[in-house]
Protein backbone atom coordinates (compact mmCIF):
# COMPACT_ATOMS: atom_id res chain seq x y z
CA UNK A 1 0.00 0.00 0.00
CA UNK A 2 3.25 2.17 0.41
CA UNK A 3 3.65 1.72 -3.71
CA UNK A 4 -0.08 3.09 -4.01
CA UNK A 5 0.34 5.96 -1.66
CA UNK A 6 2.88 7.32 -3.38
CA UNK A 7 1.12 6.89 -6.34
CA UNK A 8 -1.50 8.85 -5.08
CA UNK A 9 0.43 11.33 -3.88
CA UNK A 10 2.65 11.78 -7.43
CA UNK A 11 -0.94 11.91 -9.22
CA UNK A 12 -2.40 14.95 -6.91
CA UNK A 13 0.79 16.56 -7.56
CA UNK A 14 0.39 16.73 -11.18
CA UNK A 15 -2.95 17.57 -10.98
CA UNK A 16 -2.17 20.72 -8.70
CA UNK A 17 0.42 21.40 -10.95
CA UNK A 18 -1.92 21.41 -14.32
CA UNK A 19 -4.52 23.37 -12.31
CA UNK A 20 -2.02 25.76 -11.46
CA UNK A 21 -1.81 26.35 -15.09
CA UNK A 22 -5.22 26.65 -16.16
CA UNK A 23 -6.22 29.03 -13.59
CA UNK A 24 -3.18 31.48 -14.36
CA UNK A 25 -4.57 31.12 -18.25
CA UNK A 26 -8.54 31.30 -17.40
CA UNK A 27 -9.26 32.23 -13.61
CA UNK A 28 -11.40 29.94 -11.54
CA UNK A 29 -15.02 30.47 -13.69
CA UNK A 30 -14.89 26.78 -14.43
CA UNK A 31 -18.54 26.76 -15.08
CA UNK A 32 -19.16 28.14 -18.36
CA UNK A 33 -16.78 26.13 -19.80
CA UNK A 34 -17.53 23.08 -18.14
CA UNK A 35 -21.55 23.51 -18.06
CA UNK A 36 -21.22 25.52 -21.70
CA UNK A 37 -19.95 22.21 -23.46
CA UNK A 38 -22.74 20.24 -21.88
CA UNK A 39 -25.11 22.04 -23.37
CA UNK A 40 -23.49 22.05 -27.12
CA UNK A 41 -24.10 18.30 -26.98
CA UNK A 42 -20.68 17.24 -28.22
CA UNK A 43 -18.21 14.83 -26.92
CA UNK A 44 -16.46 17.30 -24.85
CA UNK A 45 -20.23 17.52 -22.98
CA UNK A 46 -20.53 14.24 -23.18
CA UNK A 47 -17.00 13.80 -21.69
CA UNK A 48 -17.98 16.68 -18.89
CA UNK A 49 -21.38 14.77 -17.78
CA UNK A 50 -19.46 11.33 -17.44
CA UNK A 51 -17.09 13.33 -15.26
CA UNK A 52 -19.89 14.93 -13.19
CA UNK A 53 -22.06 11.54 -12.75
CA UNK A 54 -18.22 10.36 -11.52
CA UNK A 55 -18.25 13.04 -9.40
CA UNK A 56 -21.69 12.02 -7.92
CA UNK A 57 -20.39 8.59 -7.08
CA UNK A 58 -17.41 9.45 -5.61
CA UNK A 59 -19.22 11.83 -3.08
CA UNK A 60 -22.28 9.65 -2.75
CA UNK A 61 -19.36 6.79 -1.35
CA UNK A 62 -18.00 9.60 0.61
CA UNK A 63 -21.28 10.10 2.47
CA UNK A 64 -21.94 6.24 2.75
CA UNK A 65 -18.43 5.46 4.07
CA UNK A 66 -18.98 7.92 6.83
CA UNK A 67 -22.47 6.58 7.53
CA UNK A 68 -24.04 9.57 6.04
CA UNK A 69 -22.84 11.90 9.35
CA UNK A 70 -22.74 15.78 9.14
CA UNK A 71 -19.22 15.04 8.66
CA UNK A 72 -20.06 12.78 6.30
CA UNK A 73 -22.04 15.54 4.44
CA UNK A 74 -19.84 17.96 4.31
CA UNK A 75 -17.09 15.74 3.09
CA UNK A 76 -19.50 14.57 0.33
CA UNK A 77 -19.88 18.41 -0.40
CA UNK A 78 -16.08 18.44 -0.63
CA UNK A 79 -15.92 15.36 -2.87
CA UNK A 80 -18.40 16.45 -5.82
CA UNK A 81 -16.59 19.84 -5.86
CA UNK A 82 -12.79 18.87 -5.26
CA UNK A 83 -12.80 15.79 -6.85
CA UNK A 84 -9.33 13.93 -7.72
CA UNK A 85 -8.11 17.07 -5.77
CA UNK A 86 -10.21 15.78 -2.56
CA UNK A 87 -10.58 11.65 -3.32
CA UNK A 88 -6.36 11.61 -3.82
CA UNK A 89 -5.37 12.81 -0.15
CA UNK A 90 -8.59 11.47 1.66
CA UNK A 91 -7.78 7.46 0.34
CA UNK A 92 -3.70 8.54 1.32
CA UNK A 93 -5.13 9.99 4.93
CA UNK A 94 -7.60 6.54 4.64
CA UNK A 95 -4.68 4.02 3.71
CA UNK A 96 -2.59 5.58 6.01
CA UNK A 97 -5.01 5.48 9.45
CA UNK A 98 -5.88 2.03 8.57
CA UNK A 99 -2.84 0.65 8.16
CA UNK A 100 -3.67 -0.53 4.51
CA UNK A 101 -6.67 -2.33 5.75
CA UNK A 102 -8.75 -2.34 2.08
CA UNK A 103 -11.76 -3.08 3.73
CA UNK A 104 -11.81 -0.47 6.52
CA UNK A 105 -10.65 1.87 3.97
CA UNK A 106 -13.70 1.69 1.39
CA UNK A 107 -16.09 0.50 3.73
CA UNK A 108 -14.97 2.48 6.66
CA UNK A 109 -13.72 1.43 10.26
CA UNK A 110 -17.39 0.10 11.55
CA UNK A 111 -17.88 -2.53 8.75
CA UNK A 112 -18.72 -6.23 9.78
CA UNK A 113 -15.95 -8.37 8.93
CA UNK A 114 -18.66 -11.19 8.99
CA UNK A 115 -19.12 -12.04 5.86
CA UNK A 116 -22.97 -13.53 6.41
CA UNK A 117 -24.28 -10.37 8.72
Amino acid sequence: MKTYSLLLGLLWLVLVGYTAMVIGEYGFNVFPYFFGDMAALGWPGQFNLDFMLMLVLSASWTAWRNRFTGTGWLLAIVAFFGGAGFLLPYLIYLTRKHDGDLAAILLGADYSRDPNP
